[in-house]
């Protein structure tokens, strides 16, 4: 049951139980990059003066970013029932519970049962907040993504638990107020290139972001007006206060009673097993998305649920490489990556060469006020091959896309030299970081 499939010809139904467009267009990316734009424009109304403007003194309003943030994640979803209807897919409201003989007992609102049968069924069902016996979301003041994203007021402190992406990005959104970011493990943004993690919180710290590395959370404590958290760190017990604490440790996947155990679905690990067409261990069942082993992210459910009904109609594909996939983190400046860090190429034997391209050195960025950051490349000296890329640094998520063509493309780095880039744009950064790795520097 995927949209894709509508256009392929099969007979389609999705069943959703809350809002379509799932945790990515409701709760997750997209009213997430709303209220981080938001936050971009505070920040650029707080140094006009650097670009020679003068203006008053900025307020940021919580509830009025809220409510741009939900408008727009409303309008998105509206479209996803367009596109719905456009194709001829059903869409049935409520709770799915999967049945065997390739059957699905849909439960409404009303707790209505209908069973519906279909040759092939995908379970697409995502994942949740994480939630710590530690410190247990209460809603109130310990809280994770979805209502981090439906609060009134600006708190005037903030402890933020976890510094992958969500983390990450919210610690700097709450930058307005106080804020604290607690990580575990050493170096905040863990899974990217240690270059790329030291220079994102180096940069947090000169915003005025307190990190404290290295530390796991004991409790917290909610009992007074203000959240009291005991933190473990290498000098020992410690407190931090503040008035909310923001879960963001990780998700979970919801997998949980919808019915996989009846029919004899195989799971491990809190997820769902799937061969490489994500066909689980109970023929014409399948999962995709954040309820399978990868990376939780949208455009790899996306990418997931296109081949899975592509082999289902059957076409002869390939399957997702999952090393070529994109990250990115929208917090300033921002993190994009994909491929090998330096770290992995080595470690995988590649005897590598490595180019880095500061943006100080860009005439484009030195322009538009964003010299922090740069673009690091690693490739295979044997052959050339394009390993891995890693950039930070402002609107990077719009440069990554270029490194991901041309791994596809098994591009050498050569021939990324020699791919003429536009002047001024930020772009030439990645050029300049190939040129770097392969000794030909001029403009550095």
């Amino acid at each position: 049951m995927w949209p894709q499939s509508g256009l392929l010809g099969m007979k389609t139904a999705v069943v959703e139980k809350e809002s379509l467009g799932g945790m990515c267009l409701n709760w997750g990316c997209i009213p997430t990059k709303a209220l981080l734009k938001s936050a971009s424009v505070f920040s650029y109304i707080n140094h006009a003066a650097e670009f020679g403007i003068s203006v008053g003194e900025a307020k940021p309003d919580l509830s009025a970013m809220i409510k741009r943030s939900r408008d727009v994640a409303d309008g998105m979803s509206k479209g996803v029932k367009f596109l719905m209807k456009k194709n001829n897919i059903d869409v049935l409201e409520g709770f799915a519970h999967l049945k065997a003989g390739r059957k699905i007992e849909v439960i409404d609102q009303n707790r209505s049962q209908v069973e519906y049968s279909a040759n092939h069924v995908i379970r697409a069902t995502g994942a949740r907040s994480r939630s710590m016996p530690a410190f247990p979301q209460d809603g109130q003041k310990i809280i994770g993504y979805r209502e981090v994203l439906s609060l009134e007021e600006l708190p005037d402190s903030m402890v933020v638990v976890g510094s992958g992406a969500i983390g990450t990005e919210f610690a700097y959104f709450f930058n307005a107020v106080a804020v604290t970011l607690v990580k575990f493990i050493p170096g905040i943004a863990p899974v990217e290139d240690e270059e790329i993690s030291g220079q994102l919180e180096r940069s947090y710290r000169k915003q005025g972001i307190k990190v404290n590395t290295g530390a796991s959370v004991n409790s917290v404590d909610t009992s007074g007006d203000r959240c009291k958290v005991a933190i473990k760190t290498q000098l020992g017990e410690e407190f931090i206060d503040g008035d909310m604490v923001l879960s963001a440790v990780g998700v979970d996947a919801n997998i949980e009673n919808i019915g996989l155990q009846e029919v004899g679905i195989e799971t491990r690990d809190g997820k769902v097993v799937v061969d490489k067409f994500y066909q689980t261990s109970v023929p014409c069942y399948y999962a995709i998305g954040d309820c399978i082993p990868g990376p939780a992210l949208a455009h790899v459910g996306s990418a997931e649920g296109i081949l899975c009904v592509e082999i289902i109609s059957g076409r002869d594909i390939e399957p997702l490489n999952y090393l070529n996939i994109p990250g990115c983190t929208y917090c300033s400046p921002e993190v994009a990556s994909v491929g090998y860090t330096e770290t992995e190429a080595r470690q995988a034997g590649y005897d590598v060469k490595v180019g880095k391209f500061p943006f100080s050195a860009s005439g484009k960025e030195s322009a538009a006020g964003h010299t922090n950051g740069f673009v690091k490349l690693i490739f295979d000296a044997k052959y050339s091959e394009l390993l891995g890329g890693h950039l930070i640094g402002a609107n990077v998520k719009e440069l990554i896309a270029e490194v991901v063509a041309m791994r596809k493309l098994e591009a050498t780095g050569e021939e990324l030299i020699n791919t003429v880039h536009p002047h001024p744009t930020m772009c030439e950064a990645i050029m300049e970081a190939a040129v770097a790795a392969f000794d030909e520097v001029i403009h550095l």
